[in-house]
């Protein structure tokens, strides 16, 4: 629950001019980008994140998902329009998400409805990756002699923006979203390991 804030104390925030622009550029977009080497092939880790009914399974926040259209472009790249369930603190909303999903490269989800965010965009990328690249997993890599960059391993990155609607309640949430990225990266680690086992070694 938020509580109010008493008229005295809300005038003195306003004449404050560093409180101020402290507290209103909380809602301005957030950028965060992750990236890491993960021993599996590009078309393994896009199948994970393309099955966006299953995102209440491993993705931390997400309490429900379901498709309700689907269709293919000419290029081969699949259009979703998908509704979206989050909830975290005492926050809790369903939102339009916009997923397209070029297979084996790239799945990009934009909110399209939600009145929490004036802006939430997501961007996960998959390219063949060399051992020795400098951002390694957990889960320890290596290729065996004649085996190609399709059978992995693969460098995954994550690109996240977001810009909450209304400033209190980027206030409340701000130390939950500045992790969000990292968590959902090692969530969706856990899922690749649960999946398909160790990977490639």
């Amino acid at each position: 629950m938020f509580q109010p804030l008493q008229r005295g104390a809300l005038v003195s925030a306003y004449r404050n001019p560093y409180y101020c622009r402290a507290f209103f550029s909380l809602s301005e977009t957030q950028t965060y980008h992750e990236r890491k080497i993960l021993p599996y092939r590009p078309s393994d880790l896009y199948q994970i994140v393309a099955d966006v009914k299953s995102y209440p399974n491993f993705l931390p926040y997400c309490t429900g998902s379901r498709v309700l259209n689907r269709s293919e472009r000419e290029d081969g790249a699949v259009l979703m329009e998908a509704e979206l369930t989050i909830a975290f603190l005492t926050l809790r909303e369903s939102y339009m998400s916009s997923v397209t999903c070029k297979p084996c490269e790239s799945v990009q989800a934009v909110a399209s409805t939600s009145t929490l965010f004036k802006t939430l965009n997501s961007v996960w990328r998959f390219q063949p990756a060399s051992p020795n690249s400098p951002h390694p997993s957990e889960i320890p890599l290596s290729r065996a002699a004649g085996t190609s960059s399709d059978d992995g391993p693969t460098l995954v990155t994550l690109d996240i923006e977001f810009a909450f609607a209304n400033p209190m309640h980027a206030a409340v949430s701000a130390k939950v979203f500045g992790q969000v990225s990292q968590l959902l990266v090692k969530s969706f680690e856990a899922r690749c390991l649960a999946v398909y086992g160790p990977g490639c070694r």
